[in-house]
């Protein structure tokens, strides 16, 4: 039987056309379906968490409960969501545009990123429904190659196959942005946007190989029970931290770079304002980029590391924080004395902004030695975690799907409920997570699922903050699917902002341009915009 045929938008929307879809913007959609999917599926065992953590007792699930369901809520959200969120669905829907470019350098290969990624998350479904892991999401070893009885090796190939989905993202964002640009659109001319992918894709490639191996290293020593990381059979557990970090604190900059190009993108579009000093926040990706891969150590503090080595890797750390800190005094410095427009997109921008530096401070806190071995495996350090992640990541990404949501729908979403929206993740974040960094540093460990009572309000705080929180993140799917057909219309440019993708009309036609467009101006050239709308 065929497949029924919605016709929107002079878009044919049958299934078959999606399912075998080459368009990087149908791409994206399908992405952002499925990245949606796993989000709400991580945040329910959020959920589950802090409801355990509202009372000292452990009294809702039993410990072996509580571990997988810890390591399912960071496997889930890593792997599944925070990795490719940005890069795959707002990555994948603009960078073709914003350079010009009727799609991607591989299509295919694009569309096959997005089943091989399906293929890794159904895996990491089925675990969990198997029962899941209880390792947390890092699956230290020797537990989890030799002793864990739990779905170690279904999860972890799962990850192992997602990662594929990864390089393959890498490495069309990479050929597109060397070899597609339109005429004119030299490198200092590519919006900051391009200028984080970029460096996050040099990340994907390089980087994920590595825990590939890590994890098949796992695989192999869990099956065959050869000596790699269990010491009693002669291996060493410290090698596979040193392996999976070298991959994974990279990967820290694969989940916020990208949102620090959404960042880029906002301040300019909202102050009105060519972004200060264009140049070294470009350089600044392309810095952290490099530096990421200099930093592992500092997760080895307190795992027999030598005190020289510790040394090395807590300098490193805190140079690492200085291409970042370039980022937001030049955000700062954008934003002064612009022209500022309160849209919901700039709410975001603003509360990334505050969030980011919390979370940057607090890790320069954590690369110090001293700090760092007293709340070492503490709440401390998921606090400091949240709030680069869910701060820094999930903020640029929502903040960038409200930027982009007119362009990529062609409809406006009710800008007082996204306001709403906004003010309650803020809100219900910071009552969520600051009170972590306080029963962290006076010695509450993480993954325990009871704690002593003197810990109760601040544990009660955090869940009632994660109910906020939750609202905040439930608003804009409401609203997102409502605007879908009850949306007001969007033109071409409903934010009058500066930009290739703002030039075509909403949502773009199928190759983008009628004609291939030649760039003459640097980019974020308002200053010509608005001599342009006054003649």
């Amino acid at each position: 039987m065929q497949a029924r045929r919605v016709h929107y938008l002079n878009v044919d929307y049958g299934v078959k056309s999606w399912l075998l879809t080459k368009d990087h913007k149908r791409i994206a959609i399908l992405y952002l379906v499925s990245i949606s999917f796993f989000f709400a599926i991580g945040g329910m065992m959020a959920a589950l968490i802090r409801l355990e953590l509202a009372t000292p007792a452990g009294d809702l699930v039993q410990p072996d409960v509580y571990n997988r369901l810890f390591t399912a809520h960071g496997v889930i959200m890593i792997f599944l969501f925070l990795i490719p969120s940005i890069p795959a669905v707002l990555g994948n829907f603009l960078i073709p545009i914003m350079i010009g470019a009727k799609d991607l350098a591989f299509p295919k290969l694009n569309l096959a990123s997005w089943y091989v990624y399906n293929l890794g998350a159904a895996l990491m479904m089925w675990a969990l429904l198997r029962g899941g892991a209880d390792t947390g999401w890092t699956f230290y070893t020797p537990y989890s190659s030799m002793y864990a009885n739990s779905e170690v090796i279904l999860t972890a190939l799962g990850a192992f196959i997602v990662g594929f989905s990864s390089i393959m993202t890498g490495i069309n964002f990479i050929v597109t942005i060397h070899r597609m640009r339109a005429p004119g659109l030299t490198w200092f001319r590519l919006p900051l946007f391009v200028w984080a992918h970029y460096a996050t894709s040099l990340i994907q490639v390089l980087g994920t190989p590595v825990v590939a191996i890590a994890i098949l290293l796992v695989a192999a020593e869990r099956l065959l029970h050869i000596g790699i990381f269990d010491p009693a059979l002669g291996g060493d557990p410290v090698l596979f931290q040193h392996l999976f970090w070298f991959y994974s604190h990279p990967a820290v900059y694969i989940m916020i770079l990208p949102s620090m190009g959404v960042m880029s993108e906002l301040i300019t579009a909202f102050s009105r304002k060519r972004i200060f000093g264009y140049r070294f926040v470009a350089f600044s990706s392309l810095a952290i980029a490099v530096l990421g891969f200099l930093v592992w150590g500092h997760h080895l503090f307190v795992a027999s590391q030598s005190v020289l080595a510790g040394v090395i890797f807590s300098v490193l750390t805190m140079l690492v924080a200085v291409p970042s800190a370039v980022k937001v005094f030049n955000w700062t410095a954008t934003l002064y004395k612009g022209s500022i427009s309160w849209e919901t997109p700039m709410l975001y921008a603003i509360g990334y902004v505050g969030l980011f530096v919390i979370g940057g401070l607090t890790g320069t806190m954590l690369a110090t030695l001293g700090f760092d071995i007293h709340v070492h495996d503490t709440y401390f350090v998921v606090s400091h975690f949240h709030y680069i992640m869910v701060g820094g990541a999930v903020m640029g990404y929502l903040g960038g799907l409200h930027f982009w949501w007119p362009k990529i729908t062609g409809r406006l979403y009710p800008a007082f409920w996204s306001k709403i929206s906004a003010l309650l993740i803020f809100v219900g974040f910071n009552l969520t997570f600051f009170p972590q960094f306080v029963v962290g540093y006076l010695g509450m460990p993480r993954r325990y699922h009871a704690y002593p009572e003197e810990f109760q309000v601040l544990n009660v705080l955090s869940s009632a903050g994660a109910t906020v929180l939750a609202v905040g993140y439930l608003l804009p799917t409401i609203y997102f699917i409502w605007s879908m057909r009850y949306g007001e219309r969007a033109g071409s440019n409903p934010w009058g902002a500066y930009g290739l993708e703002w030039q075509i009309p909403s949502p773009p036609p199928t190759h983008n341009f009628e004609e291939k467009p030649v760039v003459t101006t640097e980019a974020y050239d308002y200053y010509t915009l608005k001599e342009k709308r006054v003649a």
